[in-house]
């Protein structure tokens, strides 16, 4: 008997019964839908992941940061052995990280706590200062008419990261966006704004300023006036950028503040002349040194077969090193135990589909009986008599994986919609279904069907043909 007659033999037998057919393959629908919806939510998560990987540097990213001695305060001892045990991001250690082989950049990050004032809102935010060729390097996608900071300009110009505007509040109630769910009125491009670098006095003068009020409102200072407390002073800024993606939107640098590292170092000099820089190491006695310590270096190296060479030649120098690869092989094996969790619960589903296609099987042998007797009798081998049976099952699983399918889809969008990532703390969509997931997902289903219609098609095939024939 051809392919053709197996296939249109089984094909009748389905329409002939319509009913139990829709509801088999419905099972079939439910339970590759809750696979597929299930799967896409861990590599929606994974494929997040990744895409920040990539905007912070991608594969051969490594991030080399100081090791401190003395538990983590920044702080030189005149004992040589413990200056040793110390290492810090200097301008020294850049040098000696470029003449490393295999790498291909070395470049410094600074970064500091500032506040910025607008009319009556503050904002607390994370100022990175970095060199031009770090900043060129990260291909930052700009609102439009947004430009990288000038060091040329003597300017402190800064770049905001697009959800920054979340971090303003207004200075007389403290409330802002994450109490009221409104952005404050602040165009960070072309409004003049005020920064102030020494927050510790700006904060101290403000709760003298809320002291001092309530003391003179009060009338019990005795008749003497207190000193009155220092003012931080506030340095006009400009915002040269905003980074592309609105306020709904979340990268890497939605809530960073990106300036030029020659200029920042610059104003905080002139803030801090004589005084030690906040996060900066300082002598035993307290006083500060003219050398700058980073925060981190960030290092590229040339190809990422090199980065665990290159990542282990820096640690035998005495740094702190994280790479991306690293971030990467940790992440894989977290998101295979997710996706396994989530796969299982989906298959229960299909488990259940295919107990419901070998039901219809079965149940499709015994309405059947004298038609496998005669098709038996007429000379139809056991073989075709098998796969007639295995046809339909097959047909089955791969209806209901299409079905499935589009119905993930469709879930998948919804999902999309209404849970952002951006909501989770992260980019992306939730929920992502690749093509190579509609193919296995169509493959399994067709598999699990055929599976669950063997047992049937055996039982069909050792059916005697004259009991068959006799059979009513």
């Amino acid at each position: 008997m051809r392919w053709s007659d197996l296939l249109r033999m089984s094909l009748s037998s389905l329409k002939r019964r319509k009913l139990r057919t829709f509801l088999t393959v419905l099972g079939v629908i439910i339970g590759t839908a809750s696979i597929v919806v299930m799967i896409s939510l861990g590599l929606g998560l994974q494929q997040s992941m990744y895409e920040e990987v990539a905007q912070s540097g991608g594969t051969t990213s490594l991030t080399v940061t100081g090791k401190d001695s003395g538990g983590g305060s920044y702080s030189f001892s005149s004992d040589s052995e413990n200056q040793e045990a110390s290492k810090y991001i200097t301008d020294d250690t850049i040098k000696s990280l470029k003449q490393l082989d295999h790498v291909k950049s070395a470049d410094p990050v600074l970064n500091i706590s500032a506040i910025v004032l607008k009319g009556k809102y503050e904002g607390y935010i994370d100022l990175y200062g970095m060199t031009q060729e770090a900043l060129e390097r990260r291909n930052l996608k700009l609102e439009s008419g947004g430009t990288l900071p000038d060091p040329k300009s003597g300017q402190l110009e800064l770049i905001f990261g697009n959800q920054v505007l979340m971090n303003f509040s207004e200075k007389s109630t403290g409330m802002g966006y994450w109490d009221t769910g409104e952005y404050p009125d602040i165009d960070l491009m072309n409004d003049q704004m005020f920064l102030i670098l020494d927050t510790d006095t700006y904060y101290n003068s403000q709760d003298s300023s809320d002291f001092g009020s309530k003391d003179a409102s009060g009338g019990s200072s005795g008749g003497t006036t207190s000193s009155q407390p220092k003012t931080a002073k506030k340095y006009v800024v400009h915002g040269s950028g905003v980074i592309a993606g609105g306020t709904d939107s979340y990268n890497t640098d939605s809530y960073s503040v990106l300036c030029d590292l020659t200029v920042l170092k610059s104003y905080l000099q002139k803030e801090f002349r004589g005084r030690a820089i906040p996060g900066q190491p300082t002598t035993a006695s307290g006083k500060p040194y003219k050398m700058f310590v980073y925060t981190q270096a960030n290092v590229q190296a040339d190809d990422m077969e090199n980065v665990d060479e290159l990542a282990n030649e820096i640690r035998a120098l005495g740094y702190n090193v994280t790479t991306n690869v690293e971030l990467i092989d940790s992440m894989k094996s977290q998101f295979a135990m997710v996706q396994a969790v989530l796969g299982g619960i989906g298959a229960v589903s299909l488990l259940v589909a295919a107990i419901g296609i070998a039901n219809t099987m079965m149940m499709s042998i015994y309405e059947r009986t004298k038609e496998i007797g005669v098709m038996k009798v007429i000379g139809c081998s056991l073989k075709n008599i098998r796969q007639l049976f295995l046809i339909e099952a097959g047909f089955i699983g791969f209806l209901g994986g299409v079905a499935g399918n589009l119905l993930s889809a469709l879930i998948s969008g919804v999902i999309n919609m209404f849970v952002s990532g951006d909501s989770m703390g992260f980019s992306g969509n939730i929920s992502y279904i690749p093509v190579w997931l509609v193919m296995l997902s169509m493959a399994f289903a067709v598999l699990v069907g055929m599976l669950a219609g063997y047992f049937p098609a055996v039982r069909a095939m050792k059916l005697s043909p004259l009991a068959a024939i006799r059979n009513e």
